[in-house]
């Protein structure tokens, strides 16, 4: 899937690919997507930006319940993307669950 430039932008220029893993995916089903940024910005502004696809992760960022990885290499919401970066996302407890069961 492909999320177009942000906000109707022209010549965003810059390219991502955003993976979501395990059980994550977009409101369509889609787990791929490439996403055109008009700058560098943060994997937050990035999520926030594309709003209701990524709504589940959205979720997931405010419970502090991501693992995000840029370019196979731990990272957090604040890393800043660049043109060409690999995001990886996926659900995450902190207790070596995927974040997805239900709680007691």
């Amino acid at each position: 899937m492909l999320l177009g430039p942000l906000f109707g932008e022209r010549n965003a220029g810059l390219m991502v690919t955003i993976t979501l893993m395990g059980q994550l995916q977009t409101t369509d089903g889609e787990r791929d997507l490439a996403c055109e940024v008009p700058d560098p910005i943060s994997v937050r502004q990035l999520i926030l930006r594309h709003g209701e696809p990524l709504r589940a992760v959205l979720d997931l960022m405010r419970q502090k319940k991501l693992l995000v990885t840029v370019n196979k290499r731990i990272a957090s919401e604040d890393t800043r993307i660049q043109d060409g970066d690999a995001i990886k996302l996926v659900a995450h407890d902190g207790m070596g669950g995927s974040g997805l069961a239900p709680t007691l």
